[in-house]
């Protein structure tokens, strides 16, 4: 549970922010003039966006920082006629699907090659090839349903009512403006509009950058890492690298909410205000998380994941390389309900599998990649899984709606994952 509350810090800080820099209309006028340019072309935003987060996902182990995301697209996509499905599926798939086809994250690959004495580059070419086509299944998955919903709105499977005017955020209600704007709106910035998208940007870019573990990638490091408390893994970091994670994160917003307020000549009893109005908005989403983080807490507590442990090492002993590929894969899902973390899951699971895996005539290398595609799967639709329940929160979209538009795009996932991890095992 401790690990959930820098992410509740912040996912709070980011709704101060958008509700300082909404007040200034500099990202509805923005977004506004984005989606004109844009409004033939929403498919190649999804695409873009979703190959990005992916690859930032496969590589650093890119999830739980898209929070901060939802408030940009939101009203951008809805401008450009697509659902808030739309735009939670293209965030949490995005991600979430370039972390099950890691290929160098320390936070995943990176822990379950040290556990099994594995070097962090064996094997990539398989984990590549899985992530291209992962990718690719998933963008199509998401641009089906875009472009169904944009030529007949009826098919929206969370529909385009307006949320209550005591529940609605700022970004719903930017949303709603942004969907009933007509064509000749005005779309000119101001110059204090255009300092407010800068800080904007820099506040977005300077996330991305301080969060990436770049002294590890480079160097291919192996070992002990952990993702959601410290974001720390074995390699010393650069002296040019950040390393921030949750804490630096939510104070970084918070610093950019209050220069957004003065450049907007705001007064300081606004400021505090917006900062108070938009923090509250987020908790609901950050409650969601924190009931997630508690289930895993729970289901540990009371030795469920021993038992799951144990149940784990019977099933895998004694199987064909074929078999034991496949099977591993499917029996790290319910472990990876159980333990989100992918840092901590490969710390559990794989100083088993390893040793097995020799048994069983499948390369470590081999073995990591049914690992991880066994935990990413989980990952996409886990009630445990915070990118999840939290974005979803965030959206305003039933997790009953996003489990009824992803369970096929899972199972063909889990069939041509299994498929080629099988392959792959047997061939040696």
């Amino acid at each position: 549970m401790f690990g959930q509350i820098g992410v509740i810090a912040f996912i709070m800080a980011i709704g101060a922010f958008i509700s300082v820099s909404f007040a200034t209309e500099a990202l509805e006028v923005a977004v506004g003039s984005l989606a004109h340019r844009l409004r033939s072309k929403g498919w190649l935003l999804i695409t873009a966006i979703m190959v990005l987060f992916s690859v930032l996902g496969s590589t650093m182990g890119f999830s739980v920082e898209t929070f901060g995301f939802y408030a940009l697209f939101i009203p951008l996509l809805a401008a450009l006629g697509y659902d808030r499905l739309t735009t939670a599926s293209m965030i949490i798939l995005g991600a979430l699907t370039g972390v099950m086809g890691s290929t160098v994250n320390p936070f995943s690959i990176g822990v379950a090659s040290g556990e099994a004495g594995a070097p962090l580059g064996e094997g990539i070419g398989l984990r590549m090839v899985l992530w291209v086509i992962l990718t690719a299944m998933s963008v199509g998955w998401v641009l089906r349903y875009a472009a169904k919903i944009r030529k007949d709105p009826d098919a929206s499977l969370v529909g385009w009512e307006d949320p209550d005017a005591e529940d609605a955020s700022d970004t719903d209600l930017m949303a709603e403006h942004l969907e009933h704007e007509t064509e000749d709106a005005d779309h000119t910035l101001t110059s204090t509009q255009k300092w407010v998208l800068v800080v904007t940007a820099f506040a977005f870019g300077l996330m991305i950058f301080s969060v990436i573990p770049w002294s590890s990638i480079l160097s291919a490091t192996t070992g002990p890492a952990d993702y959601y408390v410290t974001h720390e893994t074995e390699a010393a970091p650069f002296a040019w690298e950040l390393d921030w994670w949750f804490p630096q994160l939510a104070m970084l917003f918070i610093f950019a909410s209050i220069i957004v307020g003065l450049i907007a000549r705001m007064k300081e009893a606004e400021i505090v205000r917006l900062i108070g109005v938009g923090a509250a908005d987020m908790i609901g989403p950050a409650l969601v998380v924190s009931l997630a983080g508690g289930v895993s807490v729970i289901m540990t507590n009371t030795q469920t994941l021993d038992t799951i442990l144990n149940s784990m090492e019977q099933l895998v002993s004694g199987l064909s390389a074929e078999g034991f590929a496949i099977v591993v894969t499917i029996i790290n899902i319910p472990l990876a309900i159980l333990v989100p973390s992918t840092s901590g899951h490969a710390a559990l699971a794989m100083p088993l599998l390893a040793p097995l895996a020799d048994f069983a005539g499948v390369s470590r290398p081999t073995t990591i990649t049914a690992w991880m595609s066994g935990a990413g799967l989980t990952m996409l639709w886990s009630p445990t899984q915070v990118v999840v329940v939290g974005g979803l929160a965030i959206a305003k979209v039933g997790y009953d709606k996003y489990l009824r538009f992803v369970w096929p795009l899972v199972v063909a996932m889990f069939v041509v994952s299994a498929g080629i991890i099988a392959v792959a095992a047997s061939v040696g």
